[in-house]
């Protein structure tokens, strides 16, 4: 394994570490209607490490942060919690850092992370439709009535919380990675 092997191995556990502890200590619901939907700053870590790294380091480290908190904080929400966070954490993190990737300047972590967020709230619409009645046991008809008032709503501002948060956060935290 060469140096710069071992240093990306090492950064991403210690991302990884840094999300499981994050969604540990900082969970909370935005809609009362809604408490199953918590916020959690885990994707912050996740974000950095995939604008840092690039890409396919960034996915690795989602399906690692992702398995460790389904296995760990999040055992109650079981295989379904998993697929969700992947998926929604997964598209973001493959779309910011592709398009950062290509662009690294401040405007373009900017567009980067607002396309990253957008495309996480929408990849999150069919996958509440189809995931959220297997795993709840609700009538798909109880998702589509929730889609608009609660689902997207809670998505779009997590993702875009995260995103904000880790624009702020990113140059500090790329100093330590480097």
């Amino acid at each position: 394994m060469t140096e710069k092997n071992l240093k990306t191995v090492t950064g991403i556990g210690l991302l990884a570490a840094v999300a499981v502890t994050l969604v540990y200590l900082i969970r909370f619901p935005i809609f009362p209607s809604a408490p199953f939907l918590e916020y959690d700053p885990a994707d912050i870590p996740i974000l950095i490490g995939a604008l840092f790294y690039g890409p396919l380091p960034g996915l690795a480290l989602t399906f690692v942060a992702c398995l460790i908190q389904a296995l760990t904080v999040s055992a109650q929400s079981g295989i379904a919690g998993f697929i969700m966070h992947f998926f929604s954490t997964g598209s973001m993190v493959l779309i910011a850092s592709v398009l950062y990737k290509r662009n690294r300047t401040l405007k373009g972590a900017v567009i980067a992370l607002a396309v990253g967020a957008l495309t996480a709230t929408a990849v999150m619409v069919p996958l509440n439709l189809i995931v959220t009645p297997w795993f709840s046991g609700v009538p798909v008809r109880a998702v589509v009535n929730m889609l608009i008032p609660v689902l997207i709503p809670f998505n779009l501002i997590k993702s875009v919380g995260n995103c904000l948060l880790t624009f702020i956060l990113y140059k500090r935290v790329e100093r330590i990675l480097k």
